[in-house]
């Protein structure tokens, strides 16, 4: 009896064995991991942008939101890697109002995030390389500062402008001694009037084209680009 009962003990641990053996794994066989299919989207890449909110260096502050929009889809290799319609974040790093005498006004944005229909978000870095769709601005500098354009020119038509209706003025009611006192009068008040009035202020209206470059290297996985299927129409 005691010999049958060991011979079950013996069994029912060889048994646990086999188990233990079969169920380990196998420490020398190489661990399985799902990949996803990442996309790389290239430093420098410029993607056209239409602005969603009006912004003006009257108005604005540090840290202010700045709200885009992609206007046109980026492809990278016939695949869309950034499909139109999609949202781009980013906030105003630095605004400068145009000064009294001078110095123009500047605004500095940086683009932070990029949203796509899918919702799915990635972080990025981007600045604003070009202002297509704005008027009387230019680029500073490769930082991406937008700058207005000089107003000098129109500061010194208008203070030419009061220069010539106080002369007027005064050869009406002075005779012609009049004239030189009363163009030296305007022309003091249309200096005095563009010393006190600011430099011309950037506005972007809602709706203006921007473009913006992707300063570094953004991984997005394919498989959460979009809600929906993207057709690539080859030629």
């Amino acid at each position: 009896m005691k010999i049958r009962a060991a011979s079950i003990w013996v069994l029912l641990l060889a048994a646990f064995a086999a188990a233990q053996t079969t169920l380990a794994p196998d420490p020398a066989a190489p661990a399985v991991e799902s990949e996803k299919p990442m996309l790389t989207i290239p430093a420098g890449t410029r993607v056209p942008l239409t602005l969603k909110q009006a912004i003006s260096t009257k108005t604005a502050r540090d840290g202010d939101p700045v709200y885009a929009e992609t206007a046109f889809p980026f492809v990278l290799n016939e695949r869309v890697v950034i499909p139109a319609g999609t949202y781009i974040q980013g906030k105003i790093t630095r605004v400068q109002r145009g000064g009294h005498v001078k110095g123009r006004a500047e605004l500095l944005v940086h683009f932070t995030s990029m949203i796509y229909p899918s919702g799915y978000t990635v972080m990025l870095g981007g600045s604003v390389e070009n202002t297509p769709g704005a008027e009387k601005t230019s680029m500073k500098d490769s930082e991406g500062t937008i700058r207005q354009d000089s107003d000098a020119a129109k500061k010194a038509r208008e203070a030419a402008g009061a220069a010539t209706t106080g002369a007027v003025i005064g050869a009406i009611t002075n005779g012609g001694k009049g004239a030189g006192i009363g163009a030296g009068i305007g022309g003091v008040a249309g200096l005095a009037i563009g010393m006190l009035s600011r430099g011309a202020d950037v506005r972007l209206e809602p709706g203006t084209s921007i473009e913006m470059e992707i300063q570094r290297e953004v991984a997005v996985d394919a498989s959460r680009i979009s809600s929906r299927r993207e057709v690539i129409v080859r030629e």
